[in-house]
């Protein structure tokens, strides 16, 4: 299997902190690459679009700073997630600010475009593509995408209903390149374990909502930390795409989360109407039973690489 040096060096563990719709930001992103892994952020998350211009100039020289600094162990790099479907009409404007300020790793998501894997390509970027299936894992790569993200069930947000089992053996029969797994990853030993099953690394994403720097109300913290897998419910009701939420904030929002109605995948939309509705209707992942505290960014990253080297160990004695 094939990892680009981006994917490689500087990190203290295999993983991805995933890109956390609305919550995800500067501040969250600066520690995460600090502490060892790669930080992420969606661009659509910089509102108004100027915003995303001075995101970007923040976290390049928070981490310039950084490195410099510490130039025996310097900071992961960071990534931006783009949203690649038709209602997102900042595209253009946000791969322009990726490219200005060479954003060294690009996450795409829902549709996958040449013209945007070529203009990250111009500088020396990667493009990994979070895809659901083993179809969109050939269109992606087809469209020139550098590596992937199998969403597998479990995940947080847009989530895939398929076995991580299963979707990463039919992907690693014909793919060698960078391969992620995303689903109910909350734990070192849970990384490993997507190491075992063919994946480079792991694609963090509902434990960092309850941390310190997360641009979360603590309310919704405080439910992940006290809820398990059984409080998350799959519906396609809030973006026109299915994906995982906490049912207290369904019920919270004055809805039942056991009868919720089917949405039109036509009305998808990630415009600000949209953005009003992810603040109440909380998205996560069924990994959050590992999830009891609202820790620091550089807290939970040691603690899950403390449990990665405990599990490696524990193999090797097995």
């Amino acid at each position: 299997m094939t990892v680009p040096p981006i994917l490689k060096d500087n990190l203290q563990l295999p993983a991805i902190a995933a890109p956390l719709f609305i919550i995800s930001h500067p501040p969250l992103v600066i520690e995460q690459c600090k502490a060892g892994v790669i930080g992420s952020f969606p661009a659509l998350n910089a509102r108004p679009a100027e915003q995303l211009d001075e995101w970007l100039a923040e976290i390049t020289e928070s981490l310039a700073a950084y490195n410099a600094a510490h130039p025996d162990q310097p900071a992961a790099p960071f990534a931006v997630n783009q949203i690649v479907h038709k209602s997102n009409d900042r595209l253009e404007h946000d791969v322009e600010m990726c490219i200005k300020y060479k954003v060294p790793v690009v996450i795409t998501s829902l549709g996958a475009r040449p013209e945007l894997n070529e203009a990250v390509h111009s500088y020396g970027g990667i493009v990994l593509h979070d895809i659901i299936n083993n179809r969109f894992a050939h269109k992606a790569i087809e469209k020139g995408a550098d590596g992937l993200i199998a969403v597998a069930t479990g995940a947080g947000g847009h989530a895939g209903t398929l076995s991580p089992l299963a979707l990463i053996q039919e992907i690693r029969q014909w793919f060698d390149g960078p391969l992620l797994l995303s689903g109910a990853i909350a734990t070192g030993d849970a990384i490993l374990a997507a190491q075992a099953m063919g994946a480079d690394m792991g694609y963090v994403g509902s434990a960092f909502i309850a941390t310190k720097e997360a641009r979360a109300v603590d309310a919704y913290k405080e439910m992940i930390a006290s809820s398990g897998a059984e409080d998350i419910v799959y519906s396609n009701l809030f973006t026109g795409v299915h994906g995982n939420y906490l049912k207290g904030s369904v019920e919270a929002a004055g809805m039942d989360p056991d009868n919720l109605p089917e949405s039109d995948p036509s009305a998808m939309d990630f415009g600000q109407e949209k953005t009003k509705a992810w603040k109440d209707i909380w998205g996560c992942g069924q990994g959050i039973g590992a999830v009891t505290s609202v820790p620091t960014t550089s807290e939970l990253v040691a603690r899950l690489k403390v449990e990665y080297e405990a599990a490696k160990k524990r193999l090797l004695a097995a």
